[in-house]
Formats: C-alpha cells, structure tokens, sequence
C-alpha cells in the first residue's frame, strides 16, 4: 500500500525511510517532489561509436557540472544521466518508486527508462536517465522541481537489504555513475 503524506511524514520522523534535506512544503498526497541535482553524464558520441555491454563504460561519458546561472541542456533525442539532490533512502521493509511528475512529461522529458526503483536498505541520490522525447531542446535547471518518489511498505523486511549485498553495484552513489551491466558478464 502507498504511503500517504502522513505517513511519509512518521516514516522520516522515525528514520524509516530518509529524505536529506526533507522539506514538509514538497510532501503531496502520497509522495514527496525531488529536485534536479548539478551533476550530469553524457556519452562522448565524438570518440565512441558504440556501447559495448560487455565493457566499462566509464570512460564513455563525460561529466557536466551545471549552477544556478548555467542550466543543462537537453537537446531532442539525447540522453544523460543525472541525480536528484535529496538522499533518499528506505529501510529494509520499504520500498520507494520514482516517477516523472506530470509538468515534466508534459515538455516531452522521461526521467528514468528502467531505474525507477528504490532496493529496501539503499541510500543515495537516485539516478535519473534523462531523455528528451520533443523536438525542441529543453532547458534542465539545477534545483527544478524534477521527480516524485511514492513509498510502499513490503510483505515482511527483507533477509539480505541492498546495502548488503555486495554484488549490488550502485549502494550510496552520489553522483551519477555510468552503467556497470559488464560487471554481470565476469
């Protein structure tokens, strides 16, 4: 079942599910609004032809830092890899969902393709996989109102949280970080 306000609300109070910074204004009915961080990934399409899934992809990407004044451009078709500015985090009997918020879709902007899931016991700045589905370039500005996550208790705690498993390959992450899907081929 998702989590009303209220119940967002005890649940932070409690440490059960973390928000840093949380700001009561941005609760809504049963989630809670994130916002756009300043760090970025984009794929050097300049000196790579292809993505390999069988190898590191880091040095594929280039990072972008964007401010206040500077905002990230996202041009019609691209793709990069952002993060939302609050830490967000559940314990092992919760779950979180991120979801685009509806002003966001409606400029033709997808904030996740598959990543829209927060493990029982993860804390990061969730990843976002930006993607501009208009024909017009569209202006990402640091701190914008970008995302909602929804929170949902599960049917018992987990045996093994995600921060536990040390096959999991983005526990904590701060910054955008390019895909590891290599690592599952060793």
């Amino acid at each position: 079942m998702i989590l009303s306000d209220k119940d967002i609300r005890e649940a932070v109070k409690k440490g059960d599910i973390i928000i840093d910074p949380f700001d009561e204004r941005y609760l809504q009915p049963a989630s809670i609004d994130l916002h756009l961080d300043k760090h970025f990934l984009i794929f050097d399409t300049k000196s790579h032809y292809v993505i390999d899934p069988k190898k590191p992809l880091d040095d594929m990407m280039s990072a972008v830092e964007i401010n206040e004044q500077r905002p990230f451009v996202l041009h019609p078709g691209e793709f990069a890899l952002g993060l939302v500015m609050e830490k967000t985090g559940v314990c092992d009997g919760m779950v979180g969902r991120l979801e685009g918020k509806s002003s966001v879709g409606r400029m033709g902007l997808l904030i996740h393709i598959t990543a829209g899931f927060l493990d029982p016991g993860n804390c990061l700045k969730m990843t976002l996989e930006l993607h501009n589905t208009a024909n017009l370039p569209i202006l990402l500005y640091y701190k914008m109102p970008i995302a909602q996550m929804a929170f949902e208790h599960i049917s018992s705690k987990c045996e093994k949280s995600y921060s536990a498993a040390n096959q999991n390959k983005y526990v904590g992450d701060m910054k955008p970080r390019a895909s590891q899907m290599w690592k599952n081929f060793i």
